[in-house]
């Protein structure tokens, strides 16, 4: 019998509410495949006490634990859920594969210049190379979503029916959501957009928002 999963999330999240942290790719697809699961917060300062650590080595979330299995990474959690439980991979091995190459895509060919870009924008907007190394990474950027565009065409999802491909894909292309980068692509904004009106998807976010509410006062 199947335990129920526990997810490590934050207690205050930076995002603002905006369902950008980490925890919410596997509340995503927890919601897609029908688990129900528990969540556990932990503030900063918790998650480099011990504890966490032995949960997760770099101190960081989400973490999943179910039964005498603990993961970590965001990535790593979405692929163990899509193997287990039907949903999110096809069955038939070639469209499979696809789907899996496409989760590793997003996560370390388009996500980088993208995280990367955010993290400039907080981090080092004050710094004599700001200007310079924004529009180095928004030339990464543009090149990533150049080829996705042309790759995605006028297709709903990546390669066939919705899979964990487009649900990490989703995830890493709603940091862009606002700006002129995902504009001059409609394809790929309307892509993003049939993500986010997925019911799992709307399901995750009103409760990774909740915690932030709640932690806000709200």
């Amino acid at each position: 019998m199947r335990t129920t999963p526990t997810i490590t999330a934050f207690e205050r999240s930076p995002d603002g509410g905006r369902g950008l942290a980490r925890d919410m790719r596997v509340r995503w697809a927890l919601e897609e495949v029908g688990q129900p699961y528990e969540v556990r917060l932990v503030s900063f300062a918790q998650m480099k006490q011990p504890v966490h650590l032995a949960r997760h080595p770099f101190g960081q979330i989400p973490t999943y634990e179910e039964g005498d299995l603990v993961l970590f990474e965001s990535g790593a959690i979405v692929f163990h859920i899509a193997e287990r439980r039907h949903g999110l991979l096809p069955g038939e091995a070639n469209p499979r594969a696809r789907a899996v190459a496409w989760m590793f895509a997003a996560l370390n060919t388009v996500e980088p210049p993208i995280f990367d870009r955010d993290l400039v924008q907080i981090l080092e907007r004050k710094e004599p190379w700001y200007e310079a190394r924004m529009r180095a990474l928004e030339d990464s950027i543009r090149t990533r979503l150049v080829a996705l565009s042309r790759h995605l065409a006028d297709a709903d999802w990546l390669d066939g029916d919705f899979s964990a491909g487009d649900l990490l894909m989703v995830t890493v292309l709603r940091r862009l959501n606002g700006s002129s980068l995902l504009a001059d692509h409609p394809n790929i904004a309307a892509y993003v957009a049939r993500g986010e009106a997925r019911p799992a998807f709307q399901r995750a976010f009103e409760a990774q928002r909740a915690v932030f509410e709640a932690a806000s006062g709200g």
